[in-house]
């Protein structure tokens, strides 16, 4: 699975990297992107555009993605960023099946990963005083990953050489 933003350059390397992989936009970012064309449909403050993108919101939650590209689509012939917006979800539609993913287990948000990041290395690479070369950094993120993964021991094993009984 690769989360990303919607953005092509992303999907281009995850096509290339793993080419199995299911893709999904980070549902935060389609969301976003509601919320912003709202906005620029009603203004900044408007609780009609908070109103209009909530409708919206619950579309693509539910998986009324029909209903949800007529409603910009209603919009495209008065404003460039509606337009933009079109694009955007017509584009990645295949990778908004929200509904579809959560049956599958799948997470939709990368939320849970950029966490992870923060508790996991941000929280050992970034402590008071610390400076790392990127060899260093890669070595502490590879130990700290193995052993709170569980897989510590593995780590060690798949690292001692031939005859190596230290390890």
């Amino acid at each position: 699975m690769v989360l990303g933003d919607g953005a092509t350059w992303i999907w281009n390397i995850a096509g290339d990297q793993f080419p199995g992989a299911v893709q999904i936009v980070d549902r935060f970012h389609a969301k976003q992107h509601l919320s912003d064309l709202g906005k620029a449909l009603y203004g900044p403050t408007s609780p009609r555009a908070s109103h209009w993108a909530g409708r919206r919101k619950e579309e693509l939650d539910s998986g009324k993605f029909r209903t949800l590209l007529a409603a910009i689509r209603r919009q495209a012939s008065r404003s460039e960023e509606a337009r933009r917006c079109l694009h955007y979800f017509q584009t990645n539609r295949g990778r908004m099946r929200y509904p579809e993913f959560h049956a599958q287990g799948l997470c939709t948000s990368t939320g849970v990963v950029e966490a992870g990041c923060k508790v996991v290395i941000a929280t050992r690479l970034k402590r008071a005083g610390m400076h790392w070369t990127v060899r260093g950094s890669k070595a502490i993120i590879a130990l700290r990953c193995s052993k709170l993964s569980g897989r510590f021991q593995d780590f060690w094993e798949r690292r001692a050489e031939p005859g190596d009984k230290a390890a």
